[in-house]
């Protein structure tokens, strides 16, 4: 666990700021790759995952942009209304789950809202090693682009394009056009909110699963729907220690196992690392998360963000 200094925060652009981390007493921080993150404690307790966006390898500083989404779950609003300059924040180190193939034959980055800021770290990364690529960042309005006024600059000029749709998502980028045929050796990159997340999928679904890469931002869980009037009640079999615990409506598995005291490991607490992954052997569970394929989901389970549909789920702890 690393202590950062809040050594600036900037107004990037409409409901985003960009805050830059140092370590407090000046050492080097380590160096990060391209698509690397960091796992920030907010103020409040809530761990949450920051792309970095400054210039992979950089030492004297990390620099993330977060969204102001008032009505999230306490992360993006306890960064913007709580974090001052020279404040220190607990940061569990640089994890990277999005990397980029440096030796691609083009590199196709697409960014929608606060998704450029994996994307802007690759353009920086493949920019720097002459590699050939091209990045594509879908916002609203120029209101609403973060580092519009340095991705004006002449370094871009050729490789960066801005789109902007007014909010309605038809007169953006022509995704369908884009990504129609798949260049020999390209490899595509993309990252935003759900909608546009849903439509590049959709528009390279022909593309060779190995050429596509995607992060998801973590959003909030749908309210659970009210249990059947004649369900039994939602509970966890826990098998090695022969404990059941209650799961309350509308409760994640791992809210349930914490009330208990089960000590878990998690991360993101978003269905995105991986890191609260656990083995169960039956029962019937909805799973949120982005990260497992529907074979994984047949005995696996990210209980930050899955829940108990009904009955008992037996988890082989």
């Amino acid at each position: 666990m690393l202590k950062l200094r809040v050594s600036a925060i900037r107004y990037e652009a409409q409901g985003i700021y960009a805050f830059d981390l140092v370590d407090p007493g000046g050492a080097p921080l380590p160096a990060f790759e391209a698509g690397a993150h960091l796992d920030i404690r907010t103020p409040g307790g809530v761990n949450r995952r920051y792309s970095l966006c400054n210039v992979p390898g950089s030492t004297d500083r990390y620099c993330i942009a977060v969204l102001h989404v008032p009505d999230s779950r306490g992360g993006s609003r306890a960064m913007h209304e709580q974090v001052r300059p020279g404040d220190l924040l607990e940061v569990a180190g640089v994890h990277n789950y999005f990397p980029l193939r440096e030796d691609a034959g083009h590199s196709l980055l697409l960014a929608g809202g606060i998704g450029i800021t994996p994307l802007l770290a690759m353009a920086e990364r493949l920019h720097a090693l002459g590699r050939p690529y091209t990045l594509h960042y879908c916002t609203q309005s120029p209101e609403r682009t973060a580092f519009a006024g340095y991705l004006a600059g002449d370094k871009w000029r050729g490789r960066v394009f801005l789109h902007h749709d007014g909010g309605n998502p038809a007169n953006g980028l022509d995704l369908g056009q884009l990504l129609a045929q798949w260049p020999d050796d390209g490899q595509l990159y993309f990252c935003g909110p759900p909608g546009f997340m849903r439509a590049v999928q959709a528009a390279s679904a022909h593309w060779p699963a190995g050429a596509v890469h995607s992060e998801h931002f973590g959003a909030d869980l749908a309210p659970a729907p009210p249990p059947a009037a004649d369900s039994e009640p939602a509970s966890l079999t826990l098998r090695r220690s022969d404990r059941s615990v209650p799961v309350a409506p509308g409760q994640t598995i791992l809210q349930a196992l914490r009330d208990a005291g089960v000590a878990c490991n998690s991360s993101c607490e978003a269905g995105l690392c991986g890191e609260c992954r656990l083995h169960y052997l039956s029962g019937l569970i909805e799973h949120n998360d982005y990260l497992l394929s529907d074979d994984e989901r047949a005995d696996s389970v990210l209980i930050c963000c899955a829940r108990v549909r009904e009955g008992a789920v037996v988890l082989d702890i």
